[in-house]
């Protein structure tokens, strides 16, 4: 293990900001990861936990320690009758651990292919999308004590899951360190594909019993087809969340936008869909300096080039304002802001 000082983080966060880490290391193990931070010299300073750099954001450098999670592997812990336990490094690609498990014909994740980062970064925020989120499929995970080393396991209810949050989210933040997961996946296909526009899609190629890996396959198409490509724009997937309001406050809004794009989220509340607030608000592709909403899905913000993290924070700022202002409704960021 290299510690390295004063590094470049541009190859580390998919907006692609060069900003620099005063310390920065990579481990490969949790022994690696014991070692490293109960070092002396890292002791008491500030540290930045890296999966894959896609849901992050930069706006200065940083002064402390960022350790890059590359822990790998991913193996069968548990063979039972109808599922099977399936553990992953916390380094392992997120879309990497969807892909062996439909090789291994085992089906629960397959909604969530082509997420960007990776699997210990996964519970954090309790990823999700169409119609399925992680905390569906999970099982339990391992995490180091930031300030001790030592290891504990945390099942479902430990990990206090809710909509893009955990408890690593707020009141574990900056205490422990995801080092594995584990996941429970069905044996037997369980698919869903009342979400978006997966069964239109499915309908369209003749689909009609589809298959785990068919509903992978469309997904993979559709994100294709609206998410920009990192190397040519740099960008941190979805930068707002999807606000929750309670039904009260939607029957006013659907009588008021009728083509209102929502989806029922609990007993009493439904879930806006944000890129359709801020395409409504008139941000659909527009500029904003060296920063622009994607001309393809107004939800991801996107770097055209040479843009400053300062600019990023000015167009949500001004996105967030619109949106309140024609409807009422306050949206949050997704994405982590450093």
């Amino acid at each position: 293990m290299t510690i390295e000082k004063n590094y470049s983080l541009l190859k580390y966060n998919t907006f692609g900001f060069d900003v620099k880490a005063k310390y920065f290391a990579e481990v490969l193990s949790e022994d690696e990861l014991k070692q490293l931070i109960l070092a002396k010299e890292f002791y008491d300073i500030p540290k930045l936990i890296l999966g894959g750099g896609s849901n992050v954001l930069f706006t200065k450098d940083f002064d402390g320690l960022v350790i890059k999670m590359s822990i790998g592997g991913i193996s069968v812990v548990k063979n039972c009758i109808d599922s099977v336990l399936l553990e992953a490094g916390a380094g392992v690609q997120w879309h990497n651990l969807v892909l062996f498990s439909l090789e291994q014909n085992l089906s629960g994740i397959e909604n969530l292919s082509l997420i960007p980062g990776t699997a210990g970064a996964a519970p954090i925020q309790n990823i999700g999308a169409y119609g399925v989120e992680f905390k569906d499929a999970f099982y339990s995970l391992r995490a180091m004590d930031i300030k001790t080393g030592s290891i504990s396991e945390f099942d479902r209810e430990s990990c206090n899951f809710g909509y893009r949050s955990s408890i690593f989210k707020h009141e574990f933040k900056n205490r422990y360190i995801i080092t594995s997961v584990t996941l429970s996946l069905n044996k037997q296909t369980q698919i869903n594909a009342a979400y978006g526009s997966i069964k239109t899609e499915l309908e369209k190629r003749g689909i009609f019993q589809p298959t785990a890996k068919d509903i992978s396959k469309v997904i993979c198409d559709i994100r294709t087809s609206k998410l920009p490509d990192i190397s040519i724009f740099g960008n941190a997937g979805s930068f707002f969340k999807n606000p929750v309001i309670p039904d009260k406050q939607f029957a006013e809004l659907k009588a008021r936008y009728p083509d209102i794009v929502a989806f029922k989220s609990g007993d009493t509340n439904m879930k806006l869909a944000a890129g359709w607030l801020i395409e409504q608000s008139g941000w659909k592709g527009k500029r904003h300096g060296n920063v622009a909403s994607y001309e393809h899905q107004a939800l991801v913000l996107v770097n055209t080039g040479n843009a400053s993290p300062n600019e990023v924070i000015e167009l949500a700022g001004l996105i967030k304002a619109s949106v309140y202002e024609k409807f009422g409704v306050h949206i949050e960021e997704e994405v982590n802001i450093i």
